[in-house]
């Protein structure tokens, strides 16, 4: 709309005085009469500047004056035989710069952010770490001595860091990843297992809610009366915090290395694109007992003979296989895994934003159709099933009284592959 003409008819026919769909319709009418004034004396067509939505027919003593929806009417100026609107550095508009629409949103002169403060957000979140980095937003989860595990608190600070992002202009890509070994490990289970989804220090109390530790205790005695509604309001929301990844309007890229396993898988299959180390391990094991992947993502990134052929096993995949299956886009060795993930998002941090956002809602619509909160609301249901047989409740109990590690290492034995990914390709 940059620049556009637009004709405005003689005296006889003010009926078809034409304004951009921009204008409000209470600035339209209400400057009716200024239209027709215009068209009586100049008859001419005018350019126009995107940059402060003027009205057309804006003139004489109409100029200065604030309409209904708030936008001042600006003086004309004449350019030739017709008029332009506010256009005193029109050698500086868009379609005059070259290769214009690489420019951010934010810092371009025509821009509807110009001269606009960047956002202020210092929140500091008790699970991850949250920088702009140029047209890059790096959400780095921050709990390398627990293996970046899951508490109550993640999927409220990464939905909070993810929209943050979203909303801030001058962000082209949101990259994920995780600091220390691994990307995430999955629930913190020492905290769920063992003790009872008692908040560690600092955490958020959240007694009286379905996150209750006293609730959740009673909710899953082996001996009492289990609400699945209960379960199913307490992990729905991890799910909902982890898809703001794939509901986010822009791109949205998690980094892999070290370990994706069990609930980190759910972190990982939302992001856009996965981009890994090659000696990554992927899977989730849980499946051999006391957990179904909640996200239900797997049959929708890789096809439902290769999501079984890891569910009904529980065997894991290494990051190389990964990208030989297309669950992630490129696997690398780990000491070249920074260089080359850079390279893809400053990559993807090229293309304008609204050509990214556009893109990424065209193909999600095609991935949302194929059901996926379908998936993620039967997943769910199942999870809290599956922790409430007579197999997860014995897992449970093991764990309570053996300590989790060791119940896992059971759990695993059997299969032969405890920490270690089941197909090594190298």
């Amino acid at each position: 709309m940059h620049g556009f003409t637009t004709p405005i008819r003689s005296a006889t026919s003010v009926q078809t005085h034409y304004a951009p769909a921009i204008v409000c319709r209470r600035a339209l009418s209400d400057n009716f009469e200024a239209g027709r004034d215009l068209s009586r004396s100049v008859g001419h067509g005018y350019r126009q500047s995107f940059s402060r939505l003027p009205v057309p027919g804006s003139v004489g003593s109409h100029a200065g004056r604030r309409l209904p929806c708030g936008v001042a009417i600006p003086k004309l100026q004449r350019v030739h035989k017709g008029f332009h609107v506010n256009q005193p550095d029109y050698q500086n508009h868009s379609g005059t710069r070259p290769a214009a629409w690489y420019e951010n949103w934010a810092q371009t002169p025509d821009s509807p952010f110009r001269d606009r403060p960047e956002p202020k957000d210092d929140r500091e979140y008790r699970t991850l770490t949250y920088e702009r980095d140029g047209r890059i937003a790096r959400i780095t989860f921050d709990r390398p001595d627990k293996g970046n595990s899951i508490t109550p608190d993640t999927p409220i600070d990464l939905a909070h860091a993810v929209e943050r992002a979203d909303l801030d202009p001058r962000v082209h890509v949101i990259l994920v990843s995780g600091r220390g070994k691994g990307f995430c490990g999955g629930y913190d289970l020492d905290m769920f297992a063992e003790q009872g989804m008692k908040p560690a220090e600092g955490e958020l109390d959240r007694t009286g809610t379905v996150l209750d530790p006293v609730v959740q205790a009673v909710n899953h005695n082996p001996w009492g009366t289990w609400d699945p509604m209960i379960d199913y309001a307490m992990m729905s929301r991890f799910n909902r915090g982890f898809a703001s990844l794939l509901h986010a309007n822009k791109p949205t890229v998690a980094k892999l290395h070290g370990f994706a396993v069990a609930g980190g898988t759910d972190i990982a299959l939302y992001a856009d694109q996965i981009i890994c180390a090659d000696d990554t391990k992927i899977g989730y094991p849980p499946t051999r007992v006391w957990g179904i992947p909640a996200a239900g993502m797997w049959a929708h990134r890789l096809g439902d003979q290769r999501a079984k052929r890891l569910l009904f096993t529980g065997d894991c995949i290494s990051g190389k296989q990964a990208a030989e299956w297309g669950l992630a886009v490129e696997s690398w060795p780990a000491d070249e895994l920074d260089e080359r993930t850079e390279a893809l998002v400053e990559r993807i941090a090229r293309m304008p934003v609204n050509q990214l956002m556009m893109a990424k809602l065209a193909l999600n619509s095609a991935l949302l159709s194929q059901g996926v909160a379908n998936s993620a609301m039967i997943s769910t249901v199942f999870d809290g099933v599956s922790r409430h047989t007579r197999e997860g409740y014995a897992f449970q109990l093991r764990s309570a009284t053996a300590g989790f590690r060791e119940a896992v290492r059971e759990r695993d034995e059997p299969y032969g592959d405890y920490k270690r990914a089941q197909f090594d390709t190298d």
